[in-house]
């Protein structure tokens, strides 16, 4: 019996490649929509900072601003209780008496200062 031959003008060639349409989504992709967002995020949280920034710069300024007028109030205070002290004293007493040996004023320490100070 003789051999079967290979078909004249030769066989066709073998397909090895998937015959699958080409997916649109490529790694190339995903990385530009990853980097984009990425960007965003950090162009964002410069904003943020910034603008904390400029807050905290705002508060610091605002209270040295109020420094006078909190420490004027503050003179005020000590001298309505310094008169009120002395003509409390007048009315128990009868008169003045002199606590200390010169006529230099002394803040009254009075008030609980703690050890530290926070932010």
């Amino acid at each position: 019996m003789p051999q079967d031959m290979p078909p004249v003008g030769g066989y066709d060639p073998v397909q090895f490649k998937r015959n699958l349409p080409s997916s649109r989504f490529r790694p190339g992709t995903l990385l530009a929509i990853g980097g984009t967002i990425m960007v965003y995020g950090w162009w964002r949280l410069i904003i943020g900072i910034r603008e904390q920034n400029e807050l905290g710069r705002e508060k610091m300024w605002s209270r040295i601003h109020l420094i006078p007028a909190l420490q004027a109030e503050e003179d005020r205070d000590l001298v309505r209780r310094h008169l009120a002290d002395q003509a409390r004293e007048k009315a128990l007493l009868g008169e003045n008496i002199k606590v200390y040996n010169s006529d230099r004023y002394v803040r009254p320490t009075y008030a609980v200062t703690p050890g530290y100070t926070t932010k």
